[in-house]
């Protein structure tokens, strides 16, 4: 279907003002000429608009300007835009926990978490997590041998890291509870609780928490 003109000039001179003007009826504005809606106009200038939004982040410290949508999923601007691939995908909604990287401290599914949200915030991925694998958690996984693929345990790490800071010496209830949300496919859950305790001993005996 060929576009009418009158639409074609409209279209862009919006993409040269980066203006989004409400129509009053947005039913309106139907041309006999091909029959397209004023609403596709306003439709593609807002995706365009969003696209060229600047936003700032700060990831494990160190500042970014990312050029992508607002409603981006976070994981996708960590892994694609940014490069940090040690985040996972696992599932896309908020079930499985391979995505999991720290909010402000809090630790979120990225998958489902915005870009917009995590605009000027802390972010800390699994590459942040310690400057040189020598976190806790990190050692206790490697002396407990607790990955098998290994797929899911960024996610399980950056979740179980939540957990020592909040209470450094978890009980098995606790380690349970924390780590519900995360799986293994692996069925490594049991290693998983080991490390943990692991971990908080060898957190004990250097001070706390890194």
């Amino acid at each position: 279907m060929q576009i009418p003109a009158i639409v074609t000039i409209l279209f862009e001179i919006r993409i040269k003002s980066f203006e989004i003007r409400k129509h009053r009826n947005w039913e309106a504005g139907i041309f006999e000429d091909g029959k397209v809606r004023i609403t596709m106009t306003i439709k593609l200038t807002r995706s365009l608009t969003q696209i060229i939004t600047m936003i700032s982040l700060k990831v494990n410290k160190k500042p970014y300007e990312v050029d992508a949508d607002p409603n981006m999923p976070l994981l996708w601007v960590i892994r694609d835009i940014i490069g940090l691939t040690g985040t996972k995908f696992g599932c896309g909604v908020a079930q499985c926990g391979a995505c999991v990287v720290h909010l402000n401290g809090e630790a979120v599914r990225s998958c489902v978490t915005k870009l917009s949200r995590a605009e000027h915030q802390d972010i800390t991925t699994i590459e942040g997590l310690s400057n040189d694998n020598d976190h806790p958690l990190q050692v206790a996984w490697n002396e407990a041998n607790v990955p098998q693929c290994g797929y899911c345990h960024s996610g399980q790490l950056m979740s179980a890291a939540v957990l020592l800071r909040e209470k450094p010496k978890p009980t098995d209830q606790d380690i349970d509870d924390a780590m519900a949300g995360n799986i293994c496919r692996c069925g490594t859950y049991l290693r998983i609780r080991q490390a943990i305790h692991m971990a908080a001993e060898l957190q004990q005996k250097k001070g706390g928490a890194k």
